[in-house]
C-alpha cells in the first residue's frame, strides 16, 4: 500500500514536470495543473500533516481558529505570535504611505498602537466575516458554521450540509479573496463524519499544507461538536500551482521519503465550536524532515 503522502509527492512532481507556465497576479510565475484531488481516511487517528519537510501545525490550527473568531484584522492574529497574514497589510501601508517599515516594525505598532491596527492590519471581510457573519441583501446576517453544526445534529443526511467564503459582493474589498473556499460535510449511516474541501487556488509549497492540516483540524471538531467520528478527508484543488521561485526547494521536498503521518486528536470536550483553544490539539508521533524554507508570493 502507498503512503498517503504520496498523493502530494506525485502531485508535486506533475506540476514540476507538466505545469503550464503562467504569469500570475503576483508577478513571480507559476508553473500550474488544473483539477487535483487527494484523499485521506482519518479514522484512525492519522492526519496529512506532511512529513517530507516539518508543517507548523499549530500556526495552521491558530489560523483555523482565527476565522472561527469571525476576525478580520491581523492584530488577533500577531497577539497569538501568527505572522501569515502580515504580507498583505504591510503591503498596502508601503504603498499608501511611502514608508518602508520593515515587517518586525510594522508588526509591533500593530500590537502597540490599537488605532495603527485598526487603519492598517484590517484584511477586510476575509474568511472569518463570511464564515460566521455573512451579510445578506436582507440584512440579516447568517452564521453560516452555526448552521453546518444544527444540520450535523438534526439532519445529518442533508446534502445542503457545507459553507463557503465567495461573497461576490464584498470581494472586492478583501486583501486576499478566499483559496479555501467551499467545505462540505457527509454522515455516514455509521456516523462518520466525512468533508471535502474545494480550494480554486492552491499554492502546493507552502499554503496546501496550512490548508490541509486547518480543514483537518476543523473536521475534528466539527465531529466532537456533533457526536460523530472523523472518516475521510477530501482536497480537490482547481488552479494547483508552484511558484517559479519554489522550484528548488520542491525538489529538495522529492528527495525526501515519507515518515509515518501523525495522528490528531482532540485532548478535551469542549460545549461549543466558539471554545477551541489550540492546546486542546494532540499531535502524537510527528517525526518530519527539517522545514522547507520559501518566500510567500504577494
Amino acid at each position: 500500500m502507498r503512503h498517503p503522502e504520496s498523493q502530494y509527492l506525485d502531485m508535486l512532481a506533475r506540476v514540476l514536470e507538466s505545469g503550464d507556465p503562467r504569469v500570475d497576479r503576483t508577478g513571480v510565475g507559476t508553473l500550474s495543473l488544473f483539477g487535483e484531488m487527494a484523499r485521506f481516511d482519518l479514522s484512525s487517528g492519522q492526519v496529512p500533516i506532511l512529513t517530507t519537510k516539518k508543517v507548523f501545525w499549530k500556526t495552521a490550527v491558530k489560523e483555523m481558529l482565527w476565522f472561527l473568531t469571525g476576525g478580520t484584522n491581523i492584530r488577533e492574529l500577531l497577539q497569538d505570535n501568527v505572522r501569515i497574514w502580515t504580507d498583505w497589510p504591510l503591503q498596502k501601508y508601503r504603498q499608501a504611505t511611502g514608508h518602508d517599515l520593515s515587517q518586525a516594525d510594522f508588526e509591533q505598532r500593530v500590537l502597540d498602537d490599537e488605532a495603527f491596527a485598526a487603519q492598517w492590519g484590517e484584511l477586510g471581510p476575509v474568511y472569518g466575516k463570511q464564515w460566521r457573519r455573512w451579510l445578506g441583501a436582507d440584512g440579516k446576517v447568517h452564521d453560516q458554521i452555526a448552521g453546518v453544526i444544527h444540520s450535523l445534529r438534526h439532519n445529518p443526511s442533508s446534502r445542503r450540509i457545507l459553507f463557503h467564503g465567495w461573497n461576490v459582493s464584498e470581494i472586492e474589498g478583501m486583501a486576499l479573496p478566499p483559496c479555501h473556499l467551499l467545505y462540505q460535510y457527509h454522515v455516514s449511516s455509521q456516523g462518520r463524519l466525512s468533508c471535502i474541501l474545494y480550494q480554486r487556488s492552491a499554492d502546493i509549497l507552502l499554503g496546501v499544507p496550512f490548508n490541509w492540516t486547518g480543514a483537518v483540524a476543523l473536521q475534528l471538531m466539527l465531529a466532537q461538536q456533533a457526536g460523530l467520528t472523523p472518516g475521510d478527508f477530501v482536497w480537490m484543488g482547481a488552479d494547483v500551482h508552484l511558484y517559479k521561485n519554489h522550484v528548488e526547494q520542491a525538489r529538495e521536498q522529492l528527495s525526501r521519503a515519507p515518515r509515518p503521518l501523525p495522528r490528531m486528536r482532540l485532548a478535551v470536550q469542549r460545549d461549543s465550536i466558539d471554545d477551541y483553544r489550540v492546546e486542546d490539539f494532540v499531535v502524537e508521533d510527528y517525526d518530519p524532515h527539517p522545514p522547507i524554507k520559501a518566500d510567500v508570493a504577494v
